[in-house]
């Protein structure tokens, strides 16, 4: 596993239906090394705090196989950075990995905390006022991470990836279950996966649907 790019955004005005919002979705890759600290990458400008950032979503992943899952369905390459990623891996499909997983690069240790849920914003970036529901239906949505330890990391670093706790969700399940109807959700271990290290405003979502 290899590090792709390290990627971060300023803030930049957003076309988002027939309103304008600003927004540091718009990334792009940064060259040399990058600091990690715990409020993720250093450089990166995080606007709506109320659904994106935070020590428990400080590091947003994204992988090369699901780009090029991408690259298969639109039939065009995408830009590095583009789906708003700070972070992109080789060697895995997000929809696979775990929740409590974490992934060492250099002496930066990031654990996996949620799953990303798309906006209207993501729709305008990708000039496709659709493409939130084709983001859905692709189930390729990468994934949140805390910052472990912080450090330096910069592109061609390697990636290790160290298991997470047995049993814990999948990205998939979670964003599956994220879109499921009620009586779906009631049939989904949501009560154990309380006890996996969610961040805590998916946690506090899953409380939501136990209620």
């Amino acid at each position: 596993m290899k590090v792709i790019s390290v990627n971060v955004g300023q803030p930049t005005a957003v076309q988002v239906g027939n309103h304008t919002t600003i927004s540091g979705i718009r990334k792009h890759p940064v060259p040399g090394r990058v600091q990690v600290g715990a409020q993720g990458v250093v450089g990166d400008r995080v606007l709506n705090r109320k659904h994106h950032g935070g020590p428990d979503q400080a590091v947003y992943v994204y992988t090369r196989e699901d780009y090029d899952a991408w690259t298969d369905l639109l039939g065009r390459p995408l830009p590095e950075g583009k789906f708003g990623e700070n972070l992109l891996i080789s060697g895995a499909e997000s929809a696979g990995v775990k929740i409590g997983e974490r992934f060492q690069v250099g002496n930066v240790i990031l654990e996996v905390s949620g799953v990303r849920v798309p906006c209207g914003t993501l729709g305008a970036v990708m000039e496709d006022a659709g493409f939130v529901k084709r983001f859905v239906q692709a189930r390729r949505p990468g994934f949140y991470t805390r910052v472990i330890q912080g450090g330096e990391i910069g592109r061609g670093d390697d990636v290790a990836r160290i298991p997470g706790p047995d049993g814990a969700p999948t990205i998939g399940e979670v964003f599956d279950v994220w879109y499921a109807n009620s009586s779906e959700r009631q049939d989904a271990r949501l009560k154990e996966w309380l006890t996996y290290p969610l961040a805590e405003r998916l946690r506090a979502t899953v409380q939501s649907w136990l209620n």
